[in-house]
């Protein structure tokens, strides 16, 4: 995949992106404010960054301790290597329950492990609750961004969706007449599920329990009604005391949206009578991420996507311009991971502004493992297209005289050049903006000129 390509696809609707831009940055705005009403923020991403280096320290441990108090309680505990696996152990338990349709609450690790239309194609029906999640899915769309999944799209949009699929009010577009339909629609959907599935958020090492956290509590009313519920959970997703709870929830609400805290922050811990919690732990590649000393950090991500909503490239380009599940700052260290020469533009889409790591609420250093991305790429793959450039500024740089004299010679040509030359394919910086006007003279002639002065 092409980042640059896909992007400009996206920026063709130049008043959609400016639009997108806008909606993402006052998110940003909410974040600001929100985290700005606890005087401690600072120590607490401090604490949480140091919480969550305490697990990748010790990712053993926690896992085997968290298996143990699971199993102590009831759930049954599943182990997958890879999305396969995940998604093989999930049609098994559907298989034994004579399951052919499930309820499932948004999960970024079962769009990672496209989980949806692998059980498509075994003949059962998955219906995503969370609201965004179910309109894309309707547009058999991935979600554009890991909080807000249909926050590319607009109440038109999402109005002549529901008339098609719903048969809501044509060019209705009351968001409360909207969310109402969807909640008769998704009600018949809960009411006949046997099995739901979840996501997780943080489990607990000391007690073998894991939480759950939604804004529609969509998660709690399909665990409650079905008889099993099946939970997946990337093995990073481990903290290891309940106590620190008090930290993560306190800055994953804010960081995301700007809320205090999720609506519903559930905990399970045991199945209850006549039911069963299966709990399926996903490795997925995130072992040979902890393996990579540069880049292990990225496995602190606690899934906020605040680094999304400061991007200025994310803000821009649209999530579905990243190709991948996790999109964004976060995503562009986290993709060539799994497979570096299918994403290796993605670290490439940033301006190494360092905004997404002034944000993050476990400090990652995102902007930092973009820049060690892009070495290691250029390493492995080559720097397509810059070779030549770049051995021919290296060449003017290192000398002054070279250097002095090209910028003579340019300052005095591109005034007389014509536009069809100046803006030719090989000038990528010109196709959406034009160049400066070239200066009279060198910072170094207009010094020796007024240095006295």
């Amino acid at each position: 995949m092409s980042h640059p390509k896909a992007a400009t696809e996206f920026l063709k609707d130049q008043a959609n992106s400016q639009w997108h831009d806008e909606t993402l940055w006052m998110i940003r705005d909410k974040r600001d404010a929100s985290s700005k009403s606890i005087p401690e923020w600072e120590e607490l991403r401090d604490l949480a960054s140091d919480i969550k280096d305490n697990v990748l320290s010790n990712l053993d441990k926690y896992l085997e301790q968290f298996e143990a108090q699971a199993l102590k309680n009831g759930i049954k505990v599943h182990w997958a290597k890879d999305a396969k696996e995940h998604n093989e152990i999930v049609l098994s338990i559907l298989q034994e329950k004579n399951c052919e349709a499930i309820v499932k609450s948004k999960s970024i690790l079962t769009e990672e492990c496209h989980l949806n239309p692998y059980l498509e194609k075994q003949g059962i029906e998955v219906v995503d609750t969370d609201l965004g999640e179910r309109i894309v899915q309707f547009l058999h769309q991935p979600p554009s961004h890991i909080v807000m999944p249909a926050i590319h799209l607009k109440k038109r949009d999402i109005s002549a969706l529901f008339h098609e699929k719903l048969h809501t009010e044509k060019g209705n577009e009351d968001p409360i007449y909207l969310t109402n339909a969807a909640r008769l629609h998704l009600r018949e959907k809960f009411l006949g599920a046997k099995v739901a599935i979840t996501g997780v958020n943080f489990g607990i090492a000391e007690t073998g329990e894991f939480l759950v956290c939604t804004n529609e509590g969509n998660a709690d009313m399909g665990v409650h009604l079905a008889d099993t519920h099946i939970a997946c959970m990337g093995i990073e997703k481990i903290i290891p005391r309940r106590k620190d709870l008090g930290v993560f929830l306190r800055i994953l609400a804010r960081s995301a949206t700007g809320q205090p805290i999720t609506n519903y922050s559930s905990h399970f811990r045991s199945p209850a009578k006549g039911k069963e919690v299966h709990l399926v732990l996903v490795d997925n590649g995130r072992t040979r991420q902890l393996a990579r000393e540069k880049f292990k950090n990225s496995l602190k991500c606690i899934r906020c996507g605040a680094c999304m909503n400061t991007c200025p490239i994310y803000r821009r380009s649209g999530g579905f311009s990243y190709g991948s599940t996790v999109p964004g700052p976060i995503g562009s260290i986290l993709s060539p991971g799994l497979d570096m020469k299918k994403y290796s533009t993605l670290p490439f889409a940033s301006t190494l502004c360092g905004s997404c790591s002034d944000v993050c609420p476990v400090k990652i250093n995102i902007h930092e493992q973009l820049y060690e991305w892009r070495q290691e790429i250029t390493k492995h793959h080559g720097a397509v297209g810059k070779g030549l450039s770049m051995k021919l500024a290296s060449g003017i740089f290192k000398s002054p005289l070279a250097y002095q004299f090209s910028g003579s010679l340019m300052r005095k040509v591109i005034k007389s050049l014509p536009k069809s030359v100046i803006y030719n394919p090989l000038n990528i910086w010109g196709k959406s903006r034009d160049l400066p006007k070239a200066p009279k003279e060198s910072f170094q002639d207009w010094y020796k000129r007024n240095r006295h002065e």
